[in-house]
């Protein structure tokens, strides 16, 4: 008599303590390793990865210098910034500046504007005998009163400025002080070297999740059913990929939004900005951490969808409530300004869709699938 085929999906998958904690010490020693070793690169270019991180915030304090000095500058400009950055994508430079706005290569001259009539006026002054007096500049009731033939004059006209290079040994200084001004700042004398170990061991955590993560996996799957071992290698790199994904795009999307809105308001309400490393350090790896999270959006919902606490149409029919609960979710993983807010919300509104054809594209199979299948080739091979 043929022994009956059990259904127990306990079967064949029992592991003892001892084996648990051998799977444990195994994974736990070989994610370790991967991070050290990821790590140790991250620390080799420690330098280039610090460029990395800083890069948004100088530019966003360049940006505003540059602004403080411009007259023609206009409030911040989400459109411009928006521009800007797919300019920046796409490799497109900005025109080469005209022969009049060159740079110099001595640090210690600078270009200048000034008006020929003062000029001359300076040199007559100088030397009265050498330069004579320049023509009084026309006021402005003589430039708009009309000529001999009774006729209104066609324009005003436009005052020509010469350059001048100045050279002195203050202007090197003074160079010096505004692109200090540019760069995050430090207070103590250990700081930017705690900050540069900060900075390689995220990144080293960053770039080696994905083999952390699978790690994690394995070792979950040791006390997983045989059917399920299969969702690891289809789960875990699209977990990666939105992590990876959010985190890339808080960088580069959101970052340049943030910054110009929150240094506009600090102008605007009179404050001197200067933006301590640590804080900017802090604020850069948690804004990004927070997107990376939120993307995983579609798999939670994958989740709780075979876990039978919610189905498809459950995620349909409540979308309204689903949208309520991102805008909430935005609010407090972000600063509490509407660009970052924004930029986390309307993303996940799209992942909340593409989660529901994930759950429609992988339908939650029954339990007894595999062994259900499994008896029919049985019955099949004995006739």
């Amino acid at each position: 008599m043929s022994r009956k085929h059990s259904k127990d999906l306990f079967d064949d998958t029992t592991m003892t303590f001892g084996e648990h904690l051998e799977e444990l010490r195994l994974r736990l020693w070989r994610a370790i390793v991967g991070l050290v070793l990821v790590t140790g690169i991250t620390m080799f270019f420690g330098d280039q990865v610090m460029g990395i991180v800083r890069k948004p915030i100088e530019d966003a304090l360049r940006s505003r210098q540059d602004k403080l000095h411009d007259d023609d500058a206009k409030p911040f400009d989400a459109a411009k910034t928006w521009n800007d950055f797919w300019d920046w994508a796409r490799g497109k430079s900005k025109p080469a500046p005209g022969p009049e706005h060159e740079p110099l290569i001595d640090p210690k001259s600078m270009r200048v504007q000034i008006d020929p009539f003062d000029l001359l006026t300076a040199l007559h002054e100088a030397a009265p005998e050498r330069f004579p007096a320049p023509t009084p500049k026309p006021t402005a009731v003589e430039i708009n009163a009309p000529d001999s033939n009774g006729s209104e004059p066609s324009a005003e006209p436009k005052e020509k400025s010469i350059s001048l290079t100045i050279t002195a040994p203050e202007i090197a200084q003074w160079r010096h002080l505004h692109e200090l001004e540019q760069l995050p700042k430090v207070l103590t004398v250990q700081e930017a070297f705690m900050t540069w170990l900060k900075v390689s061991f995220v990144a080293g955590l960053v770039l080696s999740s994905p083999w952390v993560f699978y790690q994690m996996w394995l070792f979950v799957a040791a006390g997983l059913y045989p059917h399920e071992r299969k969702y690891i290698h289809i789960y875990l790199p699209m977990s990666s990929g939105l992590f990876l994904g959010g985190a890339a795009f808080c960088f580069y999307c959101v970052f340049p939004f943030v910054l110009g809105f929150l240094l506009q308001f600090t102008a605007d309400l009179k404050f001197h900005q200067q933006v301590r490393v640590t804080d900017w350090i802090d604020f850069a790896i948690m804004l990004p951490v927070m997107f990376g999270i939120s993307f995983q959006l579609p798999l939670v919902m994958l989740f709780l969808e075979r876990l039978s606490i919610f189905e498809v149409k459950d995620y349909r029919e409540k979308r309204r409530i689903a949208i309520f609960v991102i805008t909430v979710i935005s609010m407090v993983l972000t600063p509490a300004e509407p660009y970052s807010m924004l930029m986390m919300m309307i993303p996940m509104i799209i992942l909340y869709e593409f989660g529901i054809l994930i759950c429609r594209w992988f339908p939650k199979p029954k339990p007894f699938d595999d062994e259900e299948e499994e008896q029919k080739k049985t019955m099949v091979a004995t006739t």
